[in-house]
């Protein structure tokens, strides 16, 4: 009755004609331990949680289509016997959503769409929904797949942040989604990413204006200058990271103060600085990409220097300082492997085994970011130890 009700008042509010009714990731430990739901169950010869998930949302589906709107759920509500015109949101990958549309139903793929792991855009264009499992399906089987969800969860979002959470990493998603799916190259994609981003703030939305205050916020004054330099290279933590190592219990009243809920989810800093060492060590930059490493890197080094004395204005600084020092510990490591390939010389297996230590070190979370330029650091370390491009015969397969 409170469900007929609930959905009889929801459904006027809302003119979509999906609704959707979640299901997802129900463990039962209530049920269990609920005397009248175990009695009910034996009453109705129900053998399982997953059997009494079954005929709750049976009975859900019907009150939806009652009030004249169309079942929408994950996963977990696909069961033999639904009417066909129940969609399908598959946050468990291809193979579930392939398996959907075997069974007759349309579905939407959200897995890899999942914005609040703070993936790049170039891992979400990666995604997409007609491959895996998805990719074997009929022509007719295969019309059942409407396209993707990206999903955006909440509890790491402020006002202060959300759009920077949301965008533009969502529409490299949306290109993806309304795109054939020979359309893959991920560096147009960035170059049309960032025009987006640029119009989009044009708009109104903050993903970009909100990062000058919030870094503000931290230092306890106007001058962020060398807050933003360490900010502009760092990532929040991927995935579930943040919650299994938070250093405090997180709740709904914790503060969303820290870098690493001003930092960007994709650091366009450490992008850019990846595509110049990538090119270099293919032998592929001239000599305005390799003076623009070593002026980032010297950046990097001396950083440090003009951002330690900050600590003392912020206690937010605190776990901060780590991080910079981490920061001016890689790039001198860089700034070294750019002097020996300066001279010719090839780099001693002694120091790069060092370096390379250290820059795997600094790859791992500190204060729950991510130093994104120190695995490109590591290439230029592993690259000046190397055999130089230019012996390399033109043959070589190298």
């Amino acid at each position: 009755k409170f469900l007929d009700e609930l959905l009889g008042e929801m459904t006027k509010l809302f003119p979509d004609q999906f609704f959707h009714i979640g299901g997802d990731e129900v463990n039962g430990k209530q049920w269990d331990t609920n005397p009248k739901i175990q009695e009910f169950k034996r009453t109705h010869k129900i053998k399982d949680n997953a059997a009494l998930q079954a005929y709750f949302t049976a009975r859900v589906q019907k009150l939806v289509s009652k009030h004249g709107k169309t079942t929408m759920g994950w996963d977990e509500i696909l069961q033999p016997g639904f009417p066909k015109d129940v969609l399908i949101q598959s946050w468990r990958g291809q193979a579930s959503l392939a398996q959907a549309a075997r069974l007759g139903y349309r579905g939407l793929l959200s897995s890899g769409y999942y914005i609040d792991l703070m993936q790049s855009a170039g891992q979400h264009y990666a995604v997409d929904p007609m491959s895996g499992d998805a990719a074997k399906l009929t022509a007719e089987e295969s019309s059942k797949i409407l396209g993707g969800e990206a999903a955006m969860w909440s509890e790491y979002v402020s006002p202060e942040n959300i759009d920077s959470r949301i965008w533009p990493r969502t529409a490299a998603i949306a290109e993806r989604l309304w795109s054939p799916q020979n359309v893959t190259d991920v560096n147009s994609m960035y170059q049309r990413l960032d025009a987006t981003s640029q119009h989009l703030e044009w708009l109104g939305l903050t993903h970009n204006s909100s990062y000058i205050p919030m870094l503000q916020r931290i230092v306890g004054a106007d001058d962020i200058s060398s807050l933003k330099v360490l900010a502009d290279v760092v990532e929040p933590v991927k995935g579930y990271t943040r919650e299994e190592t938070s250093p405090v219990e997180p709740t709904s009243l914790m503060p969303l103060n820290r870098l690493i809920d001003a930092a960007r989810p994709e650091s366009t800093r450490g992008r850019e600085f990846a595509e110049l060492v990538n090119a270099y060590v293919a032998g592929k930059a001239g000599a305005e990409a390799k003076s623009q490493i070593r002026q980032w890197l010297i950046l990097w080094r001396d950083n440090h220097t003009k951002l330690q004395p900050l600590e003392a204005q912020s206690f937010l600084m605190k776990e901060i300082v780590p991080v910079s020092q981490s920061v001016t510990s890689v790039a001198t490591a860089g700034l070294q492997a750019m002097d020996y390939l300066d001279r010719g010389e090839r780099a001693p297996d002694t120091w790069k085994t060092e370096q390379v230590a250290l820059l795997q070190q600094a790859e791992k979370p500190q204060a729950q970011v991510l130093i994104m330029v120190a695995p490109s650091i590591q290439k230029l370390v592993e690259f000046s130890a190397g055999q130089r491009l230019s012996q390399i015969p033109a043959t070589s397969s190298e």
